[in-house]
């Protein structure tokens, strides 16, 4: 924005030079100086429409590698969960969770709770009957994740490729505890996702900080700082959140 800025300033500093000649500078000189002076005018104005066109192509292309980029992530997001409803951690290895969506099923439960005989409190009342309150969880059935969220594609197969953008690169996946919480983090680089377009306005997006826009410098799902296991873009980039 700034070189726009400064350009367009050029611009109408030449203005006012041809302004300047036209009104007291010699009638057999003006004609060539007019022409240089026009002729940079025009260069100028093309310099700024393509900067201006460059960056609205750029923001284009990086809002549909950035789609999807994110519906990648909500298939790690919503695979980590599902791993961690069976095994009660995430895991930060994708050929592990990939043979999970495969063969995994996760049980469909319900809470009940139910009175039973606290025979060690009856005791020390002397028989007089106490009950104490359990909670029993039923297995109701199971559910397949890959029918349930893939909806019979096998793109749960691919899902640690990035996909766009530099070729062969993968998504970085972590997992661990916080605080005895499990948490798990999925992310890649914004620079990866646009390797191919220009350096300076990457660097710009990197340092992006808005409502509107992806913060930071890299799409990420979950975190590893806290218990979120949400993603870093605005509801504006999908409809699954």
């Amino acid at each position: 924005m700034n070189v726009i800025l400064a350009i367009v300033a050029l611009i109408l500093l030449t203005i006012g030079i041809v302004w300047v000649i036209d009104k007291f500078v010699p009638k057999k000189i003006k004609p060539i100086l007019n022409l240089v002076l026009w002729a940079l005018i025009i260069f100028l104005g093309y310099i700024t429409f393509n900067l201006v066109y460059d960056e609205i192509k750029f923001n284009q292309l990086k809002e549909e590698r950035f789609k999807i980029v994110i519906e990648k992530l909500i298939d790690i997001r919503d695979s980590e969960l599902a791993y961690k409803d069976v095994n009660g951690k995430y895991t930060d290895n994708f050929d592990e969770l990939i043979k999970f969506v495969e063969n995994g099923q996760v049980p469909i439960t319900q809470r009940r709770d139910t009175l039973v005989l606290d025979e060690e409190r009856t005791k020390a009342f002397g028989g007089v009957e106490t009950f104490k309150t359990l909670t029993l969880i039923d297995t109701l059935d199971y559910w397949n994740l890959k029918d349930s969220i893939f909806k019979g594609s096998d793109r749960y197969k691919s899902m640690m490729n990035v996909g766009i953008g530099k070729p062969g690169a993968k998504f970085t996946l972590k997992a661990g505890k916080l605080d005895e919480y499990p948490v798990f983090e999925a992310s890649v680089e914004k620079s990866v996702i646009l390797a191919d377009q220009d350096k300076d306005l990457i660097v710009k997006e990197n340092q992006v900080v808005s409502v509107d826009g992806v913060n930071g410098s890299a799409l990420t799902v979950g975190s590893m700082d806290e218990v979120f296991t949400k993603g870093n873009w605005p509801k504006s980039y999908t409809n699954k959140e």
